[in-house]
């Protein structure tokens, strides 16, 4: 009963004339920085730090956390309308989010990726609400050998549900994690994988450089080809019948929804982790649980629904090891983090009893942002697809002026742009080749998070790799990851030693 008298005092601070008023300008100026290629969340953030100053710290971070929800929502905008990816945690909504407006299907897209972000965002703050500090607790006792069992159990869904094409998932997992490595050591800081001694190798490759060159380059190129916009472009309309049947949709995913939310919320927690492995992972387990697996990548709802509900409870999930802890969860809650300490607020444990108004306040904010963030992108839907009413000729040029903007401007080095554009060509060849392009992404973006745990597990055990089985929550996490990647060899010998069992007449 304290929890929800408490939260009822978030609440009145939260409808504060002034916090009322900066979450909703958080929220629309994080739908429109989510929506461009190369800002997101992180971005945003940093920006706008040094505005917040004019109002009270409790005021500033609500307003900033506003942003960043405001943000999650506004990916999915241009990774739907262009199939360029607003930000890295909007990646896995291109998937099937931009196959689904190349139908004339954008409305669908668009008004069921809301929802999804709204029921994400509501069960991680039911859940950040009711269970902050035991949660937080739990997020302790993973270490690296957790960490490393749960990178490979996302590598593991993809492999399992490869299909026949096993053979080029696990090549496009090992080209994303030769990308990954590039740059300096972790360990050592000696240079590696510096492709012909180019300085700008020398920093790693951006994600966000890749995944604007595979997914806004190589889409364009590919749409370019193939023709594909006349279905698209000029179908899309808002009406009520959409939305109703959006809805239906949404009862029918409804597994994909709930995984998604609580798979994302938990790695959201975890340090480090952040939205877009829990996005990534979200959308391998909805592929993995699907009746229809194939339909994926071609402009299935549930590939939409996952990852967007999952980023979604992933942004307030990062919240949670920064206020109890002190231990950013995503790049975003690092800046934030920054922000506190500079407006003289400690986060730890401490703060929930030095602090309750704060806390409390913002628990009460998110709700309140998450709500006027459904509203608002809803509203603005009709000028969202607008844009697919351009016709291609004038349509291509803006997405490749955003994907040279959105290449630049991470690092602001020439360098990423090249790569960039490298980068569209071979993912385009490689779609041409029939090659999936979801594991190498999945690579690049786990690959830093998996090396180093698997590095100083085997460091502190001397390299015994029993230490990933020993442990109560490493163990099983590992065994299923191992069973998931065995059983795609039982399908081939079933179907040798046993060929009638498939169906398959003589």
């Amino acid at each position: 009963m304290d929890i929800i008298a408490l939260l009822l005092d978030g609440f009145i601070i939260a409808f504060q004339p002034l916090n009322l008023l900066v979450i909703i300008v958080g929220v629309i100026v994080g739908l429109f920085i989510g929506a461009m290629p190369g800002l997101g969340s992180v971005n945003g953030v940093a920006i706008l730090l040094p505005m917040t100053f004019l109002v009270p710290p409790a005021s500033a971070i609500i307003f900033l956390a506003a942003l960043y929800y405001g943000a999650m929502y506004g990916g999915a905008i241009s990774s739907i309308m262009l199939g360029i990816p607003g930000a890295s945690t909007a990646v896995a909504t291109t998937f099937d989010g931009r196959p689904l407006a190349l139908k004339g299907k954008a409305d669908k897209a668009l008004i069921t990726a809301a929802m999804a972000s709204f029921i994400g965002g509501t069960i991680s703050i039911l859940l950040f609400t009711g269970f902050a500090p035991m949660l937080a607790n739990i997020a302790l006792d993973f270490g690296d050998q957790e960490i490393f069992a749960l990178m490979l159990l996302a590598f593991a869904t993809f492999v399992g549900l490869s299909g026949d094409d096993i053979p080029k998932t696990i090549f496009s997992i090992c080209i994303g994690l030769v990308f990954s490595a590039v740059g300096l050591d972790i360990m050592s800081g000696e240079p590696r994988l510096v492709f012909f001694d180019i300085i700008g190798f020398m920093h790693g490759i951006n994600f966000l450089v890749l995944a604007i060159g595979i997914y806004g380059i190589g889409e364009m190129m590919w749409t370019i080809e193939s023709n594909r916009e006349d279905s698209a472009m000029y179908k899309a309309v808002i009406s009520m019948r959409g939305i109703m049947d959006s809805i239906r949709d949404m009862g029918r995913t409804w597994f994909s929804w709930t995984i998604g939310s609580l798979l994302g919320f938990f790695v959201g927690i975890l340090p480090a982790a952040g939205a877009t492995p829990g996005s990534l992972m979200a959308y391998g387990v909805a592929k993995m649980t699907s009746k229809d697996p194939d339909n994926f990548g071609k402009g299935e709802v549930a590939g939409v629904v996952a990852p967007e509900s999952a980023n979604n409870a992933a942004s307030t999930g990062s919240l949670l090891p920064m206020l109890t802890l002190g231990i950013p969860g995503s790049p975003t809650t690092a800046i934030l983090l920054g922000g506190m300490v500079i407006w003289g607020l400690t986060p730890g444990p401490l703060l929930f009893v030095e602090e309750k108004e704060f806390v409390w306040g913002l628990i009460g904010s998110l709700y309140v942002a998450n709500f006027f963030a459904v509203l608002i992108n809803l509203a603005f839907i009709p000028v969202f697809l607008w844009v697919l009413k351009m016709p291609f000729t004038i349509l291509a040029p803006i997405i490749f002026v955003l994907c040279l903007v959105g290449g630049y401007s991470p690092t602001q080095d020439m360098h990423d742009v090249w790569l960039m554009l490298i980068f569209g060509v071979g993912a385009y060849l490689l779609r041409k080749l029939d090659y999936p392009l979801a594991p190498a992404v999945l690579a690049i973006v786990l690959g830093p998070i998996a090396e180093p745990a698997l590095r100083q597990s085997l460091l502190i055990s001397d390299g015994d790799f029993s230490v990933f089985f020993t442990r109560p929550i490493s163990g099983p996490i590992t065994i299923i990851a191992i069973i998931l990647l065995i059983l795609p060899a039982v399908k081939p010998l079933k179907r040798r030693f046993f060929p009638g069992t498939n169906g398959e007449t003589s």
